[in-house]
Parts: structure tokens; C-alpha cells; sequence
């Protein structure tokens, strides 16, 4: 007699990814049958939505990890924080992106549903125990988005980012898939822990090898790491506002673990091979993305390379390759997940019905017209320089660390100079708003009261997990025990 495929223990398991997957078409059938009146209702209902998810993930969390469906997906600390981020982040980006949407005839159940799928492949992917189930999540989060960024397809700007993210991105997943087919082939396995028990016994390592660098070519794609970066730019900038805040935020948190999963529980015996290769991405990313941010008017732009920059300080965590490193780049993860989403939430603070905040001129004489928000922007401005006491600060000071005690001192002192670059380019946001005046009357901030809380909320977060971020990181690293 056969053992079952699984029990009733590992749907339990899984009860939050069960959850957000009959949610998603649940609200996908409520959206068909309610009048155009009444669409808001999908917009509460999705972040309702969302709060339970998080109930689910805290209520079962424990230091203990678990698997389910015979080690295919796993649950620990590591997971659990990850996914709450990832939910919180996209609450936040549901509520900026509603009157964005309504103000430009673009309010519509699929943007909440599409969203849901999305965060569905990103829960996957964090608790992938298996190959399959990483690219599952990872195709499901990738066609999500395609779909997202090409909402608006009578914008010609909109469909050429679209095109490019699509082409650029199964590419990419290509190579994911062909590096995976190679570790396969090398260990014959698909478990990650099998996987990595294997390798140094494989009969084929060059095969190993070069599998593992397809993978970090796939990573750096989905990460935008230069040089894979080429998408980046131009889907932040062509994407609606509010899918680029979605979009620039939470799948960060997922990239994280499924380069978590893939380099050290899947090719942690080959760390002395891709650690190299992580450290000339890191570097590579964190010049390019500080020197073509310094040289852009458009804010949106701005923010798509200095997301590259701050990819390159992720990998200095990864690149340690050990208990502390891991926790720390985990930890950046999750802190630039909550900036970029108040970033772009931002933008959409400053845009309104035929207008589109997107330069930084158009942040010009905030301070005059309204200093509390002005106030507030700063903060997220201060957070994504690495500012003391704002949370990137303390992000940036936990990867800077850990690449010093793996060995990288000088890749520890470009972080430094890259910082210091950073800090120049978004002077001339602060120096915008503060100190010069507007020649018109285009700056205003949105009326919508559930935005403005929200935007509120999010940006004080900046500064209150800043101070207290002690707790966040001790997390972080329980998560990653030394071993």
C-alpha cells in the first residue's frame, strides 16, 4: 500500500496560499456581478483580503520550520516575515492606487485581481522547497505583472514597457529555467536540500557550475541588477504609477527568497563559485544605478535606477553567504520594500486627473503649499539615502557590515562612496520642494482622505521602525540561526 501524497496536516500548512488563491477568484466572480456604482466594494474587499492573510501567517508562525507535500514547500521564520511584508506592502499600494485609477477611468477588478495572483506566485516562491514550485510562483508573479503593466493599452508608452518587460523578462526566465534543468541533470533532483546534499558528489560539476551561473544571471534579471537591467528603466517609467508602485515594492521580498532558496539551500557547497560573481554584480550595480541617477529629470526614472543601486547593496548581504549576511540582506529586503512603495506613493500623492506627477520639477514649492506632506516626503527621501535615524539607514548599515566580516573591504567602501552619490541625487528632490518655487499652479496634493492616511502612515513607518529597528531585525535574524 502507497503512502498519500499528502494530509490534512499539510493543507493546514499551506492554509494561507489556500486562502489568497480562492480569495483572488472569489473577488474575480464578485467583480462580475456588481454594478460600476459600487466597484469600490472590490477595492475594500481586496484589502480585507490581505489583513486576513496576515492573520493566517502570525497566528501559525513558530520558530520551528515545517514542510508539507513530501518537502516541496516549506514554512519557517524566514517565510512568515517575508509574506507580512509582502502583504502590508501591498495594502499600502491598493489604497494609493485607487484614485489614481478612478481619476483616469482605469478603476477595474481585474488591477485587485491580477494583484492577489501576484502575490500568490510571490508566497510560492518564498516557500519553494522545490524547483517546480519556485518557477511555478515565479511564472505565476511574472504573467501577473506583464498583465499589469499593459493595463493601459491605448498608451503607447505603456504598451512598448509592457512589450519589452515581456520579451526582456521571458528571456530571463529562460535562462532560469535552463540553469535549474542543469542542476537537475547534474544531481538528479529537484529538492533543493537533495540538490545541495548531491553536489559535491555530482559526477558532472562543471555542469553544476555553470547551471548555478545561469541562475544568478536569472536572479540578477528579476532583481534588475546590472548589467540585466535593461527592462527596468523603462517599465518603471511606462507602467501606470500605481503598478509601478506594486510592482517596485513587494517582489523584492520574493526575489530575496528565491535567491535565498537557489544559491545557499540549493548551491550552498558551491558558494566559493557564484559568491565572486555576486560581489561583480554588486559593484557593477551600485555604480551604474548612483551614476545614471545622478543625470535624470524624471523621478520615476530616478527611482528605477536607484532601485538598481539598492539591489547592489542587497547582494552584499548574499554575497557573505552566511547566517548574518542572509538576515541582513533580508532585512534590506524588507526595508526597501515599505520605501519604494511610499516613494511611488508619492507621485501618486502629487498626480490628479490629467496630470501625472513624474519630473522632479514637479515637486517644486511643496514646502510652500503644503509643509506637512513636504515634511513626510523628506522622510522617505532621507530613508532611501541611508539617512540616520531612518529605517534605510540601519539597512544599509547592517549589509555594509556583513560585506566587511565575509572579507569585502573594498566593496564595503564603494557602498560607502555609492551612499554618499545616493545622498547627492536626491538632494535635488529636497532642494525642489524646499527651496524653489513653482511658476504655476500644478502642485497640489490629492484630496482623497484614504490616501493621505495611508501615505501618512507609511512614511512615518520610515522613521518609527528606523529607531525601533531592533526589533525588525532581531527577526531577521532569527530566521537564520548560526549555524
Amino acid at each position: 500500500m502507497t503512502a498519500p501524497l499528502f494530509d490534512l496536516a499539510d493543507l493546514h500548512t499551506i492554509l494561507p496560499e489556500l486562502f489568497i488563491c480562492g480569495a483572488a477568484f472569489a473577488l474575480l466572480m464578485v467583480d462580475l456581478f456588481i454594478s460600476g456604482k459600487r466597484k469600490a466594494l472590490v477595492h475594500f474587499l481586496a484589502i480585507a483580503i490581505l489583513l486576513a492573510a496576515v492573520l493566517l501567517t502570525v497566528r501559525d508562525m513558530s520558530a520551528a520550520t515545517v514542510t508539507a507535500f513530501g518537502g516541496m514547500f516549506i514554512r519557517d521564520i524566514a517565510g512568515d516575515v517575508l509574506k507580512i511584508g509582502i502583504y502590508i506592502v501591498t495594502a499600502f499600494s491598493f489604497v494609493y492606487a485607487k484614485p489614481f485609477l478612478v481619476d483616469r477611468d482605469m478603476f477595474k477588478g481585474e488591477f485587485y485581481v491580477l494583484c492577489l495572483f501576484a502575490v500568490l506566485g510571490m508566497l510560492l516562491m518564498i516557500s519553494a522547497g522545490n524547483m517546480t514550485v519556485l518557477y511555478l510562483g515565479l511564472e505565476m508573479l511574472a504573467l501577473s505583472s506583464y498583465g499589469l503593466v499593459a493595463m493601459d493599452r491605448d498608451n503607447p508608452l505603456v504598451s512598448e514597457a509592457a512589450m519589452k518587460y515581456f520579451v526582456l523578462g521571458a528571456i530571463a526566465s529562460g535562462l532560469l529555467l535552463y540553469g535549474m534543468s542543469m542542476l537537475y541533470g547534474a544531481t538528479g533532483s529537484l529538492q533543493f536540500d537533495a540538490i545541495n546534499a548531491a553536489s559535491g558528489m555530482s559526477q558532472s560539476p562543471l555542469m553544476f557550475k555553470l547551471g548555478v551561473v545561469f541562475i544568478l544571471a536569472g536572479i540578477a534579471f528579476k532583481f534588475g541588477a546590472a548589467p540585466f537591467h535593461m527592462w527596468l528603466p523603462d517599465v518603471y517609467q511606462g507602467a501606470p504609477t500605481a503598478v509601478t508602485a506594486f510592482i517596485a515594492s513587494a517582489p523584492k521580498m520574493a526575489a530575496f527568497a528565491m535567491a535565498y532558496r537557489l544559491l545557499e539551500s540549493a548551491s550552498g557547497g558551491f558558494a566559493s563559485d557564484w559568491v565572486p560573481l555576486m560581489a561583480g554584480l554588486a559593484a557593477l550595480s551600485l555604480l551604474l544605478g548612483n551614476l545614471m541617477a545622478l543625470v535624470q529629470s524624471s523621478f520615476k526614472r530616478l527611482l528605477a535606477y536607484s532601485t538598481i543601486s539598492h539591489v547592489g547593496f542587497l547582494f552584499l548581504g548574499l554575497l557573505a553567504a552566511d547566517a548574518n549576511g542572509y538576515a541582513s540582506a533580508m532585512f534590506y529586503a524588507l526595508s526597501y520594500g515599505i520605501t519604494a512603495v511610499a516613494a511611488f506613493g508619492s507621485l501618486i500623492l502629487l498626480s490628479r486627473a490629467g496630470f501625472d506627477a513624474d519630473a522632479i520639477d514637479d515637486f517644486r514649492g511643496l514646502w510652500a503649499k503644503n509643509p506637512g506632506f513636504a515634511f513626510l516626503i523628506l522622510f522617505v527621501i532621507a530613508s532611501l539615502a541611508g539617512i540616520p535615524p531612518f529605517l534605510g539607514f540601519f539597512a544599509k548599515l547592517q549589509v555594509i557590515v556583513a560585506a566587511l566580516q565575509a572579507g569585502y573591504q573594498w566593496l564595503a567602501i564603494l557602498a560607502v562612496v555609492c551612499a554618499v552619490i545616493g545622498a547627492f541625487y536626491y538632494l535635488k528632490l529636497i532642494r525642489a520642494m524646499f527651496f524653489e518655487s513653482s511658476d504655476n499652479d500644478t502642485v497640489a496634493v490629492h484630496g482623497d482622505g484614504h490616501m493621505r492616511a495611508a501615505f501618512v502612515l507609511n512614511a512615518s513607518a520610515l522613521l518609527l521602525l528606523g529607531v525601533f529597528s531592533n526589533t525588525l531585525l532581531s527577526w531577521c535574524l532569527k530566521a537564520f540561526p548560526a549555524g
